[in-house]
């Protein structure tokens, strides 16, 4: 039985950084993180985080530096994730509600630095950018663009939704390549500064309730969320934008964008949004892009986790927490020294059978989602009442997913006793 296991990683965002905190407290582990930038760094505003991924973050470990960053919604409305509204007046047409938690979220980049803070000395590689991986002698190799290589007995691939190493997990397993692929909906992304919003909503009259609750405003082809990050000083928002046009190739996926071009994007909305929209800065314009669900996310000694293996469309607020429910499974997997006795391959096929199924069920029901909140999958005239019960209800099973009983059933596959 080998006495250590070395673990190379790939990627250097939330999954990523997370997984190496946590493995790296293993005495029989030996954990190397590469990172293709020169620092730690997180695209995005503020990311929202589910009672699933809650739980996720406070099993690695990572809950105390998480609270000390992370914004909740003020009593007495602590448990609601989003209150639901029309686009055309504001009107309040329910709420989802997560007891104990409600709307967690936090701005990426603090926590990202909050994670990276507490990893050790020496195990963090930066300028790495990986381009291949070979296995072979009971290795993985994993190559970098600078010419250098590096060895471990399993490799983690958290390398985002353009992952260089997806398809040789992909190849290794008979399968065809899967590209990101533009999902029609743009998103404008802005922070504004809540002191100066809740100012213009006084000056028009407007509940300032909407800024200290999560909200959501949905419309036609379009949908607007907003909650606070910075410990409620900014107020994260994302417009969303669905039509046929296609995004081009040769256009990067996030640009600038103009303060006229959003406030057409949403003309005719209510008051409260067009205050909102006039507080914004000129916001920057993503393409938002996903990819189908895979066939597998292990082959041989090497794994995917995060975007690598599952990027989705951000409409149910899961993605980075899918990526945290793969590295919690890893690291107790990993983290058992049971893993020193077992195939490589083997264990990585238990994480592919616990996590892939659940994993590429949020990738879809995030698609839905986008369609319910923009009045493709019922309409907002005819069956507001089914909307509301739709959207009282249909994020339970995400929210209350149960890691324990995850982790069970993998070290039954791997017959662990």
């Amino acid at each position: 039985m080998q006495t250590a296991l070395s673990i190379g990683i790939v990627g250097g965002g939330i999954a990523g950084v997370a997984l190496a905190l946590d493995l790296a407290r293993h005495q029989h582990l030996r954990v190397q993180l590469f990172e293709a930038a020169a620092a730690f760094g997180e695209v995005g505003a503020g990311v929202s985080f589910g009672a699933n991924a809650v739980r996720a973050i406070e099993g690695l470990g990572l809950g105390g530096p998480y609270r000390q960053i992370a914004d909740a919604t003020p009593a007495p409305w602590q448990d609601v994730w989003f209150e639901w509204r029309r686009s055309a007046d504001a009107g309040y047409l329910g709420a989802s509600v997560a007891p104990g938690v409600g709307q967690s979220s936090v701005h990426r980049a603090d926590f990202l630095d909050a994670l990276a803070r507490q990893l050790p000395p020496g195990v963090a590689c930066f300028g790495k950018r990986a381009v291949a991986v070979q296995q072979a002698a009971g290795q993985a190799t994993v190559a970098f663009a600078d010419g250098s290589e590096h060895r471990c007995d399993l490799l983690i691939a958290a390398d985002g939704i353009k992952s260089s190493l997806r398809q040789h997990v992909l190849e290794g397993l008979g399968q065809p390549p899967v590209a990101p692929c533009f999902s029609g909906t743009r998103a404008y992304r802005g922070l504004i500064d809540s002191a100066h919003l809740r100012a213009a909503y006084a000056e028009q009259g407007i509940d300032t309730h909407l800024i200290d609750v999560p909200q959501m405003y949905l419309g036609a082809d379009a949908h607007i969320l907003t909650f606070p990050v910075k410990q409620g000083r900014l107020i994260n928002v994302v417009a969303f934008v669905t039509d046929a046009t296609p995004w081009p190739a040769e256009q990067p996926w996030v640009r600038a964008a103009s303060h006229a071009e959003l406030l057409q994007a949403f003309a005719g909305w209510c008051p409260a949004v067009q205050v909102l929209l006039g507080c914004m800065p000129p916001p920057s314009l993503w393409a938002l892009h996903d990819i189908e669900p895979l066939a597998g996310y292990a082959h041989g000694r090497v794994a995917l986790i995060g975007d690598a293996a599952h990027a989705m469309l951000p409409h149910q607020g899961a993605g980075a927490g899918q990526g945290l429910e793969d590295a919690w499974l890893l690291a107790r997997l990993l983290g058992d020294r049971r893993a020193l006795g077992t195939a490589p391959d083997t264990l990585l096929q238990a994480y592919d059978a616990l996590r892939r199924p659940r994993a590429s069920r949020v990738q879809q029901t995030s698609r839905e989602a986008g369609d319910l909140y923009e009045g493709r999958a019922l309409s907002f005239a005819r069956e507001e009442p089914a909307l509301s019960a739709t959207l009282a209800s249909r994020f339970d099973w995400l929210w209350r997913h149960d890691l324990e009983a995850n982790l069970a059933a993998a070290q039954r596959i791997l017959d662990w006793r």
